[in-house]
C-alpha cells in the first residue's frame, strides 16, 4: 500500500509538470530548447538527472561491487570534467555559438558552425541509430528494479515503464523534460544521500566499513569466488586493479576514460547549455550541479562496493554470487533484502526518477535528431514542424524498446547496463569530441577537416566496438558474421581487445582532422563560420 500510494502521487506530479510543459510549448524553440529561458537551478538539476541514470546507480554501482572502488576515479572526472569543465568552459562557448547560429540541436550546431548539412545529417543519423543502445541500457536498469521489487515480469514492466515516459515527452516537449527532470533530480539526491548514510551505519561507520571491505578479499571463503577476476588483475575492493592488467585497461580506458571524458560531447547534455538566458546562468548552476553529481556517482559506487560486506556477513557470499552472477541485479538485490520496506519504496521511486529523467532526454534527443537534423535538412519544409519530431521520437522509442527487450538475452544480462552506456559514450568521444572542440574554440578549422574527423572517428568507433573490443562479444554482430566473439579472439593479439574504443577512435579522429587540415592549408577557414 505504501508503494502504491507513493507511485500514484509520483505519477500525478509528473502529469501536472508535463501539462505545464505542454501549455508552455507554443513554438519550435519551446519544444526543442524550452524557449531559452530556463532557470539555472532547473538546468543544473535537469543536467544532473539526465547524466545520472540507472546506468550510474544500477549499472556502475553493480560494477563497483564486482571490481572495487577504483571506479571512484570516474566520480572525480564526472565532477571535474562533467560539471566544472563542461559548464565553465564548454558550456559558455556552446551557449554563445548556439545562440549566434540559432542552433536548436547538437548536430545542428556542428552543421551550421561548419556550413555542412552533411555533418548535421550524419551526426543526427548516428544519434538516431546508436543512442537507442544507451536508452535500452537505461530502460533495463529501471525495469530490473521493478522486476526485482514488484516481481512483475520483465516484459510487462518494460512496456509500462516506457509508455509513461514516452507520453509526457512526446506531448510536453523540452519544457516537460526540464520540469520533470528537476523534480526527479531532487528525489534522486535525497534517496542516494540517505542510502550512503544507511550503508555506513550498518557497518559501524566510515573507517570500520572500509576496513571490513579491505579485509574481505583475504577471507578464505571469498578467495575462490574472486579467483576468476583476480586472474585479470583484481587486487581487492579498496585497491585499483594491477597496473597494466586486462581489468586495469578495461576500467581505465573503457569505464573511467569513456564515461569521464564522454560527458563533454553528449548531445542531450550539450543542448542544455543552450536553454539558459545567458552565460552567467551557467556559473550559477555549477555549485548545485557539482554537488548533485558528486553525491549521486560517488554514493552509488561506494554503496555498490560496501554491499559485499553486508551481503557476505548474512549469506556467506559476495554480492555478485548472491545476485545470481548478474552485476545489474546487485543493487536491486541489496535494497530489497537489507533495507526497510518503506525505504525500498522511496528508492524505487528514485530509480524510476533516474531512468525516466535520462530516458526523457534521450527520447527528446533521438526524436529531434530524426525530425530536425535528418528530416529538416532533407525536407526543409518540415524543419519547423513539431509533428515530424514526434514521429521521429516514436520510431526511436520503438527501436530502444526492442533493444531493451533483447538486452536480457545478451551476454546473460551481465553488466549490460554499464556496457550499453559505455558504448554510446565512446561513440560521442570518437565521432564528436574533437570536432566539437574545433567548432567551439577554432575559427579556422575548415569544413573538410571537421567532416574528416567525424567520419574517421565514427567509422573507427564502429569497427573497434562491434568487431575488436570485448564489448563486441555482448553485441554479437561479430559472432554472427565471423563465428568469433571478436576478430582477435584466439590470436596472439587478443589482449588488444581490452583497450577502450575511445582511445583508438579519438586518436584516429584527431589525426584525420590534422591531415585534412594540412592538405587543405591553401583554403584555411573556407566553409566555416566566424564566431
Amino acid at each position: 500500500m505504501t508503494v502504491a500510494i507513493a507511485c500514484v502521487i509520483y505519477l500525478f506530479i509528473l502529469i501536472f509538470l508535463s501539462y505545464l510543459g505542454y501549455k508552455g510549448t507554443k513554438s519550435t524553440t519551446d519544444y526543442l530548447l524550452g524557449g531559452r529561458q530556463t532557470h539555472p537551478f532547473i538546468m543544473a538539476l535537469s543536467y544532473g538527472a539526465t547524466f545520472i541514470s540507472t546506468s550510474a546507480v544500477i549499472g556502475f554501482g553493480g560494477l563497483a561491487a564486482s571490481t572495487g572502488l577504483g571506479i571512484l576515479w570516474l566520480a572525480f572526472l564526472n565532477v571535474a570534467i562533467g560539471v566544472l569543465l563542461a559548464f565553465i568552459i564548454f558550456g559558455k562557448r556552446a551557449h554563445k555559438v548556439g545562440l549566434k547560429l540559432d542552433a536548436h540541436t547538437f548536430p545542428e550546431l556542428l552543421g551550421k558552425r561548419f556550413n555542412s548539412p552533411l555533418m548535421q545529417v550524419t551526426a543526427g543519423g548516428m544519434i538516431f541509430l546508436f543512442m537507442p543502445i544507451y536508452a535500452a541500457a537505461v530502460m533495463k536498469g529501471g525495469v530490473n528494479f521493478m522486476e526485482t521489487y514488484f516481481h512483475i515480469p520483465y516484459d510487462v514492466s518494460l512496456l509500462i515503464f516506457v509508455a509513461i515516459v514516452a507520453i509526457y515527452v512526446m506531448v510536453g516537449g523540452f519544457k516537460a523534460v526540464m520540469y520533470t527532470d528537476a523534480f526527479q533530480g531532487m528525489i534522486l539526491f535525497c534517496a542516494m544521500g540517505a542510502l550512503v548514510v544507511v550503508a555506513y551505519v550498518m557497518l559501524g561507520g566510515v573507517i570500520p566499513a572500509h576496513e571490513k571491505l579491505t579485509a574481505l578479499a583475504s577471507a578464505p571463503d571469498v578467495r575462490k569466488d574472486i579467483a576468476g577476476i583476480a586472474s585479470r588483475g583484481f587486487l581487492g575492493w579498496t585497491s585499483m586493479p594491477a597496473a597494466g592488467s586486462p581489468l586495469w585497461w578495461s576500467l581505465v580506458s573503457s569505464v573511467i576514460g569513456a564515461v569521464g571524458f564522454g560527458a563533454l560531447a553528449q548531445p542531450q547534455l550539450v543542448v542544455r547549455f543552450m536553454t539558459v538566458k545567458s552565460e552567467k546562468e551557467l556559473n550559477r548552476a555549477v555549485l548545485s550541479g557539482g554537488i548533485f553529481i558528486m553525491v549521486m556517482t560517488g554514493g552509488a559506487y561506494v554503496v555498490g562496493a560496501l554491499s559485499n560486506v553486508i551481503i557476505h556477513s548474512d549469506t556467506g557470499k559476495i554480492a555478485i554470487a548472491a545476485a545470481g552472477g548478474v552485476n545489474d541485479k546487485i543493487i536491486p538485490y541489496f535494497i530489497t533484502n537489507y533495507l526497510p520496506e518503506w525505504y525500498g519504496a522511496i528508492f524505487l521511486l528514485s530509480m524510476l526518477a533516474a531512468s525516466m529523467s535520462t530516458l526523457s532526454a534521450q527520447f527528446h534527443t533521438m526524436g529531434t535528431a530524426a525530425g530536425r537534423d535528418i528530416g529538416g535538412v532533407l525536407m526543409p519544409k518540415y524543419k519547423h514542424s513539431l509533428s515530424i519530431n514526434r514521429y521521429g521520437m516514436a520510431v526511436t522509442i520503438l527501436i530502444s524498446l526492442l533493444l531493451a527487450w533483447l538486452a536480457k538475452y545478451l551476454d546473460g544480462g551481465d553488466a549490460i547496463i554499464a556496457k550499453g552506456t559505455i558504448i554510446f559514450f565512446e561513440m560521442t568521444i570518437c565521432a564528436f569530441l574533437a570536432v566539437y572542440i574545433g567548432a567551439l574554440f577554432s575559427e579556422k578549422m575548415p569544413k573538410c577537416a571537421a567532416e574528416a574527423g567525424m567520419f574517421a572517428g565514427g567509422i573507427s568507433w564502429f569497427v573497434w566496438t562491434f568487431f575488436i573490443s570485448n564489448n563486441a562479444k555482448s553485441l554479437a554482430l561479430c559472432k554472427i558474421i565471423t563465428g568469433k566473439g571478436t576478430l582477435l579472439e584466439g590470436s596472439r593479439f587478443e589482449w588488444f581487445s581490452n583497450i577502450g574504443t575511445s582511445f583508438i577512435g579519438l586518436g584516429i579522429s584527431v589525426i584525420a582532422i590534422f591531415v585534412a587540415w594540412y592538405l587543405d592549408n591553401k583554403r584555411k577557414g573556407a566553409g566555416s563560420v566566424d564566431v
